[in-house]
């Protein structure tokens, strides 16, 4: 009997079978349930129209539901029922549109090996997936050169973005990117980004996108990724600011909010409740954003704008009366929005609590009430934040722009399906246009191919019946429709919803069937659309239309200080006009709802007049130009169950679905044809069995037509096409039941056959087989037995080795472990022996180092006490020994004073000597190293090398100098030798004097002169030694200068080499057979060139601690040099200047010491006449007075000539101050011109300015050269005023005993303390310093001899 399906409520539909043949007239069908229940099921008497017939076993589960026999409702929700639930199959054919029922579980069909397996397969030879339609538009793209859709519909929570995701996929990874951009990835980067802030929480889905959304992929020439643009349509602002029960605000909010705690949010303040938003419990990731371009500082500008939009939502108004409201002064969350985007507080509460009115003469400000104010907040919201995503899309789609042209592209659009819920507003009811729209591309398209298909196949074909949707799309779009009706609503002053509603009852009710009333509302309407009936509530849909925002809060906002939140709105100020405002103060939201891919002529000038349902209504033509110009192919996607449980079916809501996206009408229009087509060749495979012998021809086209003649009687049953059967509903199931019958019939006769042959076949091998056992088994037991005997006897011996072998082992463990034992306790007791030995070893060598250093702690201590006593007693007796000389040198107490200053000028002499010639020793090491810098200039430096050949003539005159310097030390040595003979006359005239004078007085005074005698030869051995070490240092200083000759004689054999290197260079060039030779010296020289570099570098770092990158700047090395030469010459200025005054003081108080010994010289006088008188007759006498007399005249004149160099000295002290002012002019000068050529070389290139600087260099170190010449020619000056006053100083004739004494007490006191610090560090400078005091004290007591005598 045949099956059926039957109504149900629960499950739609049930399947039955007949119990009882139906007979034309019944009334009631005898059937019986799956479950086993029997039910009389009553026709409809009107129609009496049977119940569908269900599809044969064989055709359930098909992978195309257009291949079934029967094409109705109960056939298709079965067939996926059981793809769905049974085999787990969730994409299923409907003919061109492919049915993906969403899973709600991970499924592992989506791989890179998936996606590899259907690359270049055709459509129909694999089971139905998204990649197969993929990769069928890819193909079509690329073979008839044509432009693909693939248009994902559904309803929320069903997979259409996710089905949009992996075809997208599919396409980045077979097609590859053009470039090294990466487009693909970026295609792939943009989904969440989009997900983010267009995604949201609803009660059908989790992750609902509340925008519509249709990006093109481009392709080149090679049909590889080199772009993508993305359009957007009608994204849900009023979710921003308003959410249902249940439901939730875009997911990009609760991401900010759930990464507060983060430090970079920490100045957006999200740590408080907001209106706009619930929960928090997701987590933002801004890797995708970054990948897209988009910068650090961008992003935490969208951070501040969405932060700011939910600040904004706190924002709270109080009511002063029922037209006016304020804000609370200080208001912390509009100060936080103020501070977020960089407005001023005072302005944007200002116009949040009022608005402007302007007329043509005036413009009014009137105070709004708190209502008001509160839907002016939420507006500026939804204006901030769908222009925040225009924006975020604009950004994204110049990511994905193409840098090369466009040959083709493939548009897969996301949009929403059919919606209808308990409340339907302005949003469901743009969304069901919309489906209206694409249902009725989908219609024409279908029927398009139908009759493409008829066409090719030559088959006579009649009208198809089809649903069209046009009725409806006109009541919405039309002239005087809704929309036209609401637009116009929207311009009247005072126009509200409730006007709206009449207007439309009074225009379509009555007039069109597929506009209704309901009956219990006035501020409702029902439009009869292609899925189902809708109720739409009528209020707020003004407002969403008008879609307004006052202008003086989008001018507070477009004077901010944040760079990112004017650029929001630059896309409106292209848009909108000057003289656009309305009189009411508001300025309609343009490119908000929808942004369109391209705009009109004439477009920009009238845009800022539309409406959110004109421009929504515009973008709808251009989507629909787009995909009529384009293949499309549709995936219609299927919710399940609302409770999203994996793998769950709920008829009733698949079916309501089914209805709603056109694929029960894409069945109804293929049945209404013929849905069931087969090739010759298959219909000859699959019916052959229902053919006799003679019935097959070699054509099988005749074949077939013989058997159906037969077969079908009624040949409007079937249509012979060109390659293929064409067959009615109902008729392929027809013959699957003729075949299934003959098959039945000729199993049972082979199955008789069959079980007979192989029952006599069991029966002959079951008993072989037991024979067979019977032979098997007996032998099988005897040799088991015998197996058994020789197991025995083996086993026990192996028990006798196995026993033996366990006991030897064990003797042999117990002795391995004893002897192991053994070991280690005798090595442990040697190891402890070892190391009590080791330490008692290093204790005797540490008590040996304690006591050593006992003993030796103790001898320092005690040595330390000696020298301590020593020292004490030292001291006291040095004390005394002090006391003793101070009372003996207390005669010549002021004249030490006297010369005290006069010494210690002479000692810093001595020590600027020393110093200056430290410094010339630094300088020729500094020389020294600069010579390799000067081997690398060589052409530059020629004149260099003659100021250098100048400086060798100076060094020549200088040696001339020392020349005659040494001839000056020949004459000393010469007048030396004569004072000695001079000492010899004075000695032998001395001893004639003693025998001539009276006994008595050579008693007394003899001691004495052999004091004076004793003491001038030491005067003399010290002489001896000081002329030797004044020899020693002039061959020091020849050797110093010496080796300045060779080193500048080196120096200028290296620039003679050099010279003659370049000049071998300059003839190599010119010849070109050896370039590489030139090359080769070209690389040395320039390696040799970097070394001096490097060295130069190197001597600049030791001149100076910190390196300054001017030369000639002050702290410069040159600089430097200056000041110390200026310095040195002030100082030796202000010596000589106080020299000059010690010996006009010294002459002074000389002058006055000679005045009070004038009567003691005239009894002097008087005693020597006496004397001279009683003594005429010895010539001796007489020659005494006449040399005393002539040494009083020599003394005089000396005076005299001491007097004249004061004066000459005074006039060179003036003369050489005014040179030095005149070399500080110059130095000055010389200062300016350095910075002068400093500026000038900063300007030069590299290798210019490293020119420049040894230049300067060579310059500075010539200078340095001449201020060393002049310091020997004062060391020069010095010796020769040395040489003069020593033939001065050291003859003196001895006289009265009063001189002696004095030249004792000089001499012991100066040779005491020049004996005292001879072993001090300053024993040179002492030793000088005290002979030339000393020979000081002897010219003044030879002039007391003088005055005396």
């Amino acid at each position: 009997y045949a099956r059926v399906w039957i109504p149900d409520p629960e499950e739609v539909w049930k399947s039955a079978e007949l119990l009882k043949d139906y007979k034309p007239g019944d009334k009631v069908l005898q059937l019986r349930l799956e479950e086993g229940k029997d039910l009389e099921y009553c026709l409809d008497p009107k129609t009496k129209e049977l119940p569908p017939l269900r599809n044969p076993d064989i055709l359930v589960g098909e992978n195309d539901l257009t291949a079934l026999s029967y094409l109705h409702e109960p056939a298709v929700l079965h067939n996926l029922k059981v793809r769905f639930i049974d085999s787990k199959l969730i994409y299923t054919y409907c003919g061109i549109v492919l049915v993906a029922i969403n899973p709600y579980e991970q499924l592992p069909i989506y791989g890179e090996d998936i996606i590899n397996a259907y690359s270049g397969q055709n459509m129909g030879d694999m089971d139905p997936h998204i990649f197969a339609v993929a990769e069928e538009a890819y193909k079509q793209m690329a073979r008839d050169e044509r432009n693909q859709s693939i248009i994902v519909s559904g309803e929320s929570g069903a997979g259409k973005t996710v089905s949009a995701k992996y075809a997208m996929r599919y396409f980045a990874t077979v097609s590859g990117s053009a470039s090294e951009a990466n487009v693909e990835e970026k295609v792939l980067a943009s989904n969440p980004i989009m997900e983010s802030i267009g995604n949201a929480k609803t009660t059908r889905n989790d992750n609902s996108s509340r925008f519509g959304k249709y990006i093109e992929i481009g392709f080149d020439k090679r049909y590889r990724i080199i772009g993508a643009n993305m359009r957007t349509y009608l994204l849900e602002k009023s979710r921003v600011v308003f959410q249902a029960e249940e439901e939730r605000n875009y997911h990009i909010f609760y991401q900010l909010c759930a990464s507060a705690a983060l430090p970079e949010f920490k100045t957006l303040r999200l740590g408080m409740k907001f209106t706009f938003i619930v929960l928090c419990d997701c987590r933002y990731k801004a890797a995708s954003l970054s990948f897209l371009r988009i910068s650090d500082s961008y992003q935490m500008g969208i951070f501040r704008i969405l932060a700011g939009i939910l600040h904004l939502g706190n924002v709270e108004f109080a009511s002063r009366d029922s037209d006016s409201c304020t804000i609370p002064p200080k208001h912390e969350p509009l100060s936080i929005f103020c501070d977020l985007m960089g407005v001023e507080y005072e302005e944007m509460a200002h116009w949040l609590c009022h608005r402007k009115l302007a007329t043509a003469t005036e413009t009014y400000i009137k105070p709004i009430s708190k209502l008001h104010a509160i839907n002016a907040r939420d507006a500026l919201a939804k204006h901030i934040y769908a222009n925040l995503f225009n924006w975020i899309v604009d950004h994204v789609n110049k990511a994905l722009h193409a840098t090369v042209k466009q040959h083709s592209f493939i548009g897969v659009l996301d949009i929403y399906g059919f919606e209808t819920f308990e409340i339907n507003s302005f949003e469901q009811f743009c969304i069901n246009y919309a489906n209206e729209k694409l249902q009725q591309q989908f219609n024409m398209h279908v029927f398009k191919l139908e009759q493409e298909e008829y066409m090719k196949e030559q088959i006579p074909w009649t009208l198809i019946d089809f649903y069209d949707n046009q009725p409806c799309i006109n009541l919405i779009e039309a002239k005087m429709g809704i929309l036209d009706l609401l637009d116009e609503e929207c311009k009247m002053p005072k126009g509200s919803d409730d006007t709206w509603a009449q207007k439309l009852y009074n225009t379509h009710l009555n007039k069109c069937a597929l506009f209704e009333k309901p009956r219990l509302s006035n501020k409702a309407f029902i439009i009869k659309h292609f899925a189902d009936k809708v109720e739409y509530q009528c209020e707020g849909f003004l407002e969403k239309n008008k879609d307004t925002v006052y202008e003086e809060q989008i001018k507070v906002l477009k004077s901010s200080k944040f760079k990112l939140l004017p650029e929001l709105f630059q896309d409106e100020e292209k848009v909108l006009s000057p003289t656009s405002a309305t009189p009411s103060g508001r300025v309609p939201l343009s490119r908000t709802a929808v942004k369109p891919a391209k705009a009109r002529p004439g477009q920009a000038s009238k845009e800022h007049k539309k409406t959110v349902g004109h421009q929504f209504r515009n973008s709808l033509h251009l989507l629909m130009e787009t995909l009529n110009a384009t293949t499309p192919h549709y995936v219609r996607c299927i919710k399940p169950n609302d409770f999203k449980f994996p793998f769950t079916f709920d008829e009733k809501r698949a079916v309501q679905q089914l209805r709603a996206c056109g694929v029960l009408e894409t069945i109804r229009i293929s049945a209404a044809g013929f849905p069931s087509r087969w090739t010759y060749q298959e219909f000859f495979s699959r019916y052959r069995v229902l053919m006799k012998q003679r019935d097959v021809l070699s054509d099988r086209k005749q074949t077939c037509k013989n058997v159906l003649e037969k077969l079908i009687l009624d040949k409007d049953k079937y249509q012979f096409g060109k390659t293929k059967i064409f067959f009615r509903a109902g008729q392929v199931a027809y013959l699957e039941k003729i075949r299934a019958d003959k098959l039945r019939a000729a199993c049972i006769r082979i199955q008789k056959t069959i079980r007979g042959w192989l029952m006599r076949k069991k029966y002959v091998r079951m008993r072989k087989a037991a024979i067979t056992i019977q032979r098997y088994v007996r032998g099988y037991q005897a040799r088991c037995y015998a197996k058994f005997l020789r197991r025995t006897r083996a086993a026990i011996t192996i028990q006798k080795f196995q026993r033996m072998y366990v006991v030897r082992k064990r003797y042999q463990c117990m002795r391995a472990a004893t002897i192991a034992l053994q070991a280690l306790l005798r090595g442990y007791m040697a190891r402890n022996k070892y190391q009590m030995m080791l330490r008692e070893h290093k204790s005797i060598i540490i008590q040996k180092h304690v006591r050593g250093w006992l003993a030796r702690v103790h001898y320092r201590r005690t040595l330390k006490a000696i020298v301590y006593l020593q020292c004490c007693y030292r001291r006291m007796m040095a004390k005394r020994e002090l006391k003793k000389l101070k009372i003996e040198a207390r005669s010549v107490e002021r004249y030490k004073k006297l010369h005290i200053g006069l010494e210690n000028k002479i000692m810093q002499l001595q020590r600027k000597i020393d110093e200056q010639n430290k410094e010339y020793k630094s300088l020729l090491e500094k020389l020294s190293n600069l010579e390799i810098t000067y081997s690398t200039e060589t052409e530059k430096l020629r004149s260099d090398v003659e100021r250098l050949r100048m400086s060798e003539e100076e060094a020549k005159n200088a040696t001339n100098r020392v020349l005659s310097l040494q001839e000056e030390i020949a004459k000393l040595r010469k007048e030396l030798h004569q004072t000695q003979c001079e000492k010899k006359t004075i000695e032998e005239w001395a001893d004639k004097y003693k025998h001539e004078t009276e006994q008595a007085s050579m008693q007394k005074w003899g001691s004495h002169f052999g004091f004076l005698f004793s003491m001038a030869e030491t005067m003399e051995k010290k002489l001896v030694e000081e002329t030797k070490q004044l020899e020693l240092d002039l061959n020091d200083e020849r050797l110093r200068y010496q080796n300045l000759l060779n080193e500048f004689s080196r120096l200028e054999e290296r620039y003679d080499d050099l010279k003659d290197e370049m000049n071998l260079m300059v003839v190599s060039v010119k010849t070109s057979e050896k370039s590489k030779a030139v090359h080769k010296c070209r690389q040395e020289l320039e390696s040799e060139n970097k070394k001096l570099k490097n060295e130069l570098n190197e001597l600049q770092k030791a001149l100076t601690e910190t390196r300054s990158p001017e030369v000639t700047a002050p702290g410069a090395p040159a600089y430097r040099v200056l000041l110390d030469q200026l310095t040195s010459v002030s100082e030796e200025l202000e010596v000589r200047k106080e020299e000059v005054l010690i010996l006009r003081s010294q002459l002074v108080s000389q002058k006055e010491a000679i005045q009070p010994k004038v009567n003691n010289s005239q009894q002097m006088q008087c005693v020597v006449k006496l004397h001279c008188i009683t003594d005429l007759s010895t010539p001796s006498e007489n020659w005494g007075c006449n040399f005393l007399s002539a040494f009083t005249q020599l003394l005089l004149n000396f005076f005299r000539l001491l007097e004249s160099q004061l004066q000459s000295q005074k006039k060179s002290h003036e003369n050489e101050l005014e040179s030095l002012r005149g070399e500080i002019q110059s130095l000055k000068e010389e200062n300016n011109r350095q910075q002068q050529l400093l500026a000038q070389n900063l300007q030069l290139p590299p290798e210019a300015r490293i020119e420049a600087s040894l230049q300067h260099e060579i310059t500075r170190l010539t200078n340095e050269n001449l201020v060393r010449e002049m310091v020997l020619q004062e060391q020069a000056r010095g010796l020769t005023f040395f040489n003069y006053l020593m033939p001065l100083f050291f003859p003196f004739p001895p006289s009265l005993p009063e001189a002696t004494q004095i030249i004792h007490c000089v001499m012991s006191s100066n040779y005491s303390v020049c004996f005292e610090e001879r072993n001090s560090s300053r024993k040179r400078n002492l030793v000088r310093s005290q002979l030339a005091n000393n020979w000081y004290s002897l010219f003044i007591a030879q002039h007391f001899c003088m005055k005396e005598g």
